[in-house]
């Protein structure tokens, strides 16, 4: 697997570019802004689907331009697909950063497959932040979203938050392999291990 992060708009959110190493497509998650930095990273190369891992519209500000370039299908969880298409409902307006999408082409559902090559990603739903945040996981990888960061977790306090649901969707990661190394939608890149010792909304034994 090859990964390469870039850090996009005034939030800093990391969009994460995958492929099988092997020459096969490209899987975009979380192109939240600067489309132009992004479509630059993805430099003509064949692009197998934009994944978000949830609807916030810091998440979603170059899915417009990434589907007009390449032509790929725009995935999100069912349960953020209504919200993500307009910045009444993805957040934008309440930050003052209005931003839209299109209509997703595919609703994920918890235990679906992403594919990109030779790479085969499931979906986990993992509610909380947003009540359609999920985590991509394959191959010891995690891409976390705004669920897992370094040290901490995706707050609960914006619309469509829940307290009680962010602790069972982090008992269910805390679970995953601890030499999962997780890519989250802020920060630095972490493992699953060294949250399980660091992070205070690990579980505890």
């Amino acid at each position: 697997m090859r990964i390469e992060g870039i850090v996009v708009g005034c939030i800093e959110t990391n969009c994460w570019l995958v492929d099988d190493g092997q020459g096969g497509p490209l899987l975009v998650i979380d192109p939240g802004s600067e489309p132009k930095l992004v479509l630059e990273a993805i430099g003509g190369r064949e692009v197998s689907s934009i994944v978000l891992t949830h609807g916030h519209f810091d998440h979603a500000g170059a899915v417009g331009d990434v589907i007009s370039a390449t032509g790929a299908p725009f995935a999100i969880h069912v349960d953020d697909a209504k919200n993500v298409v307009s910045s009444l409902t993805n957040g934008g307006e309440e930050f003052a950063m209005p931003v839209s999408t299109p209509a997703p082409d595919i609703l994920l559902h918890e235990g679906d497959h992403v594919r990109a090559g030779s790479l085969d990603f499931v979906v986990i739903h993992v509610p909380g932040h947003t009540p359609g945040g999920i985590a991509l996981y394959a191959d010891g990888h995690l891409f976390s979203g705004d669920t897992l960061f370094s040290g901490s977790v995706g707050r609960t306090d914006l619309p469509g938050g829940d307290g009680a649901a962010i602790k069972t969707s982090i008992a269910r990661l805390a679970a995953l392999p601890p030499e999962t190394q997780v890519h989250p939608g802020h920060g630095p890149q972490t493992t699953i291990s060294r949250e399980l010792r660091v992070n205070p909304f690990f579980p505890r034994a």
